[in-house]
């Protein structure tokens, strides 16, 4: 089975140096997981990675769309395996680094999409209540998974029994979940109030480097706070603000405890989906010895 080398961690944790550390020791290419990076435009608040950074070596999935493009969880499961494919055909390690734990799993998993799963009506004639009250007559099991107020996994559900005539609960219960390579997952961690402490660090950087400014040059150029890329923390935050219902410094507060409440559901989530090994910052070298048993046997 093709090796994949997955590394994971909060944001402000790490990831990004220990990362290039690991892909010019092992001879890698670098995949970015993150699904608002591939966003033109979106450079501070993502925590996109700066040309000089990458000390020459290859990042794939960075500034390949338009904000205004689509760019979904089909793209990125197609991109990814793609990538896979190419970088190991040639030799090297791939590596993804950071990104959401469904975006991950959907492409180093056996997870089926198809164009059509991804591409929903909206139908805005229906509310989350008439959603849900559908598809407790039609698919029940798949409730037993989707929140009321979680309207994007509602509505996947009620347009793929509208177009196939399918629960969607059946569709899942057939796909095994088992990984399509030999994945090894590293979580980088840190003790929580010091994690913390880099966070606010983190975000007030991003201040001083024009987080507002970025945003607001994205809203003058045509973006909109309902465009996909512009739901992501650090992004969505500003709203209020542009509506004069909040100011900068609390607007700066709100950023900071999403990503802290980003960072615990993260942990949560790896720690329940994956076969996740974490090391404390400061066992970065413990890290790489695993990676390379992993890697060479």
């Amino acid at each position: 089975m093709q090796k994949v080398l997955v590394i994971q961690g909060p944001t402000a944790v790490g990831k990004t140096a220990f990362s290039i550390k690991v892909a010019k020791e092992l001879n890698g290419e670098i995949i970015s997981g993150d699904s608002v990076q591939v966003y033109r435009g979106f450079d501070i608040g993502s925590g996109k990675i700066k040309e000089e950074e990458k000390d020459s070596v290859i990042h794939h999935l960075i500034d390949i769309k338009d904000p205004k493009e689509d760019y979904s969880i089909y793209d990125f499961q197609n991109d990814v395996r793609r990538l896979i494919t190419d970088i190991d055909k040639r030799g090297k390690l791939p590596i993804i680094v950071g990104g959401s734990g469904l975006y991950l799993k959907s492409a180093l998993y056996d997870y089926d999409f198809t164009k059509e799963d991804t591409k929903d009506e909206d139908h805005d004639d229906m509310t989350n209540d008439d959603l849900y009250r559908y598809l407790k007559k039609v698919d029940p099991k798949a409730l037993e998974k989707i929140h009321i107020n979680n309207r994007r996994r509602l509505l996947r559900a009620y347009n793929y029994y509208l177009k196939t005539g399918e629960p969607f609960s059946l569709k899942a219960q057939r796909q095994r979940h088992e990984p399509l390579y030999d994945v090894l997952f590293i979580g980088l961690t840190l003790k929580r109030e010091l994690l913390y402490e880099r966070i606010d660090k983190r975000v007030d950087m991003m201040i001083e480097e024009g987080l507002l400014d970025e945003v607001e040059g994205l809203l003058k150029n045509g973006v909109d706070f309902k465009d996909k890329a512009m739901m992501a923390i650090g992004y969505k935050e500003w709203e209020p603000y542009f509506n004069k219902e909040k100011t900068k410094e609390e607007i700066i507060y709100d950023i900071k405890k999403a990503t802290r409440n980003f960072a615990k559901r993260q942990y949560t989530w790896f720690n329940h989906q994956t076969p996740i090994t974490w090391y404390d910052i400061s066992e970065e070298d413990k890290a790489l010895m695993n990676i390379k048993e992993w890697l060479y046997g």
